[in-house]
Parts: structure tokens; sequence; C-alpha cells
């Protein structure tokens, strides 16, 4: 009996554990969110992960997340963090490490197109056949270069020449890398992350731009219709493509901002370059560049002071961080941003233009009516002065002008209104005259 219970609370105590172990489960799935991830390879899949776990990854904290949050409303921006780039472009969502892209799933025609041209550009420039080819010509080259002895004793005597004191340092290097410089020759391929922000401006400059030719190609011909034909139905139209365009500006002018507010922040952009951190390139070029240095010093201490002031000067700026791949691609969106928005700014004015000349017309028309209205009123009047000559006329009382001949009948009714018409032109007159009418 005692083995049997023994059992019976030993299945009780699985059933609880795995009751519990089924409810951490589901905590845990609660705050989960399915990423599509493209590696630097281009492949993509799937990955159901949570917050806390994506902050482990990329090393971002809760409230770059936040950013990336597409029930809330954040304005455009990249941030650059010591381990990731975070995209908050349009319909981009993403963080850019230095061998992943993370984006929320999403069937967003927009983002499944963007997805696409991401995978593209980075497996177009991971392994093209092409590359291979030009490698191996490189190599069959430098190899041909070192067995021709020519070549070599040449090289040789480069080295005797690059090591002679009275050589300038910087024909020592130009002289010394000839044979060098064209095996090195050739575009230099930009880091995965360079790669894929570059693919985000993209997809967002293409995006805006298509919007703004298709607000193009509707707003104007739709203006000029309404300065032909105002009516009800224009008005409505050219009303919702004023508020398009409001629309599209603001969205546009966030994008501007947030590469402008990028581009006036040296350290950030030197923060940008994800794969030197990564491989641990800074450190080199940190010490080449002390060793460059020092070189300088020992080469300077053989000259005046005045030599040596200027290159301690040259050598300065080389101090500084390189920014200039990411600066020149980011850069080249700005300048593209800013047509489109110089678009969207001639348009609005386009539409201000046309809202001026339809006041005017409508101010010309309300004139028109104004002047007619005088003309009826004045008609309405001498109307009157005739009217009140018929009443006398049908009052109940003998004159001897009843007992006459038919003719001073008709007489009494022209004069009347003669009268009537004289008076009207004469006062038609008196108000062009004081340019009344």
């Amino acid at each position: 009996m005692s083995s049997k219970n023994h059992k019976s609370i030993d299945e009780e105590l699985g059933k609880v554990t795995a009751v519990q172990l089924h409810a951490q489960q589901r905590r845990k799935c609660i705050g989960n969110r399915v990423w599509l991830v493209v590696s630097e390879l281009g492949e993509s899949h799937f990955e159901e992960v949570g917050k806390q776990s994506i902050m482990r990854t990329t090393g971002l904290p809760a409230r770059d997340l936040r950013i990336l949050d597409p029930m809330l409303s954040y304005p455009s921006t990249i941030l650059g963090r010591e381990r990731a780039i975070v995209i908050n472009l349009e319909h981009i969502k993403a963080i850019i490490t230095a061998k992943e892209v993370w984006m929320a799933n999403s069937t967003n025609p927009l983002v499944v197109e963007f997805i696409e041209d991401l995978k593209h550009r980075i497996s177009s420039t991971n392994g093209v056949p092409a590359n291979e080819n030009a490698d191996t010509d490189m190599k069959n080259a430098v190899e041909a270069t070192c067995a021709s002895p020519s070549l070599h004793s040449h090289h040789s005597w480069s080295q005797n020449f690059n090591a002679s004191p009275d050589m300038p340092n910087t024909e020592k290097n130009s002289r010394g890398n000839m044979m060098v410089a064209p095996v090195a020759a050739g575009p230099k391929l930009l880091p995965f992350e360079f790669r894929a922000l570059e693919a985000c401006l993209e997809s967002t400059c293409r995006c805006l731009e298509s919007e703004t030719q298709a607000l193009e190609q509707e707003a104007y011909p739709a203006l000029d219709e309404l300065t032909s034909e105002i009516s009800t139905l224009n008005l409505e139209h050219i009303r919702q493509i004023k508020s398009h365009l409001v629309t599209v500006s603001a969205r546009v002018q966030k994008v501007r901002d947030g590469l402008e507010y990028v581009l006036d922040d040296d350290n950030d952009m030197a923060g940008m370059y994800l794969t030197e951190k990564l491989d641990g390139q800074l450190m080199d070029q940190t010490s080449q560049r002390e060793e460059l240095y020092n070189e300088a010093l020992e080469v300077d201490d053989e000259r005046s002071e005045e030599t040596k002031s200027d290159h301690n000067s040259e050598i300065s700026p080389c101090l500084k961080p390189n920014i200039e791949e990411l600066e020149m691609l980011l850069e080249a969106y700005f300048s593209q941003i800013d047509g489109i928005s110089r678009k969207l700014f001639h348009m609005n004015e386009y539409v201000d233009d046309t809202e001026d000349c339809i006041n005017i017309m409508l101010d010309e028309k309300r004139n028109q009516l104004l002047k007619m209205g005088v003309m009826f009123s004045t008609a309405n009047m001498i109307l009157n002065a005739g009217i009140v000559v018929v009443g006398l006329f049908g009052m109940n009382i003998g004159i001897s002008l009843f007992d006459g001949q038919p003719v001073q009948f008709w007489e009494t009714v022209f004069g009347t209104v003669g009268g009537c018409v004289a008076l009207y032109l004469i006062a038609v007159g008196w108000g062009r005259k004081k340019s009344l009418l």
C-alpha cells in the first residue's frame, strides 16, 4: 500500500510540475512577437522571440523597442547604438546589426517589396562569379609579378629607394606602392549595416517619390479644371487633394529632419560602424595610427621646427573619426528627400496661387451680382414712380381727361412709360459717371 501511495503522490507531483511548466511557457509566449530575420547571406527566416531576448541580442534598451511598435506613433528616426541601428522610416521599422536585419512580421505590400529588395541587394554583393574571376586574375597577376626576375629586382630597388633618408615620406610611400596599387584597385564594398541602411532609405524615398508623382498627376489637372469651371464637385476634389498634400508634406519633413539630425552628429555616425566594432578593426586602425605618428615624430626630429609643426598639422586630421562613407550615403538620400520636399512645396504654392485666383474670380462674380442688384433696384424705383401715376388715374374722381378722346389716354400711357425710361437712363448714367456701376 505504501508503494502505491508513493506512486500516486509521484504522479500527482508530475502533473503539478507539468502544469507549472506549461504555465511558465504560456507566460513566456504572451510577450513574444514574430520577427523576420534577414542574414548577411541574403537568407530569411521567422523567429518568435520576446522583448527580453531582442534586448539581449541587439543590446537595445526598452525605449528603443517602443519606437518599433506599430501601435505607437513616433517621428521618423535613425538611431545608432553600440551593437545595432534602429530604423523607423515610414513603413520600415527594423533593427540592423552587423550580421542580421530584424523586422516585425507584416503583410504590408510595401514591407514585402522592401524585404525582397533587401535580400536581392545583399545576395547580389555576396559571392558574385564575376568578382571571383577578378580575384583570381589579380592573384595570377601578383604571382607573375613575383616570378619575374626583372620585376623582383625592380621591387627590391624600390625598397632601397624607400629606405633612403633623403627622400620625403610621401614620395617614398607613393613610389613604394606602385606595384601594389593595380592589385588593390577596385570598388570598395560597403559593410552589411550600410547596405541594409541604404535599402531602407531607398525604399523610403521610392515610396515618397511615387506618392508625390501620383499627387502631381492628380493635383495639377484638377487645379486647372477648377480655374476654368468653379463647381462644388471640383472644390470638394481640391479639398481632398490639399488634405493629402499636407499629410505627405508632413511625412517627408519628418524623414528629412531625421536624416538632418544624424548628419549633424559625427559621433552618432561614427557609432554606426558596427562591422568595425565587431571585427576589432578600430583597434587595428588605432595602432596603425600610433605607429605612423611615432614614425612621423622620428622623421620630424631631424627637421626644423617649422617643418615639424606643418607635418603635425597634416597628421592631426587623421585622428578624427572616418565617417566619409556613411556621410556620403546619407547626404545622397538627404538630397533626394530634399528634392521631394521642394516638389511638394511648389505644389503647395500652386494650390495657394489657384486659391488666390479662385478668390479673385469669386470677387468679380460678387461685384457683378452687386452691380445687377443696384440696376434692378433702380429699375424698381422708377417702376414704382410709374405705378404712382397709374394709381392717381385709378382714383374714383371726375376730371376732364376722362371725358376726352381715346388719344389722350394713349398719350398719358406713353408719356408715363417714356418718363420712367428716361429717369432710369438718367440714374444709370449718373451711376457710371460716379463710378458706382
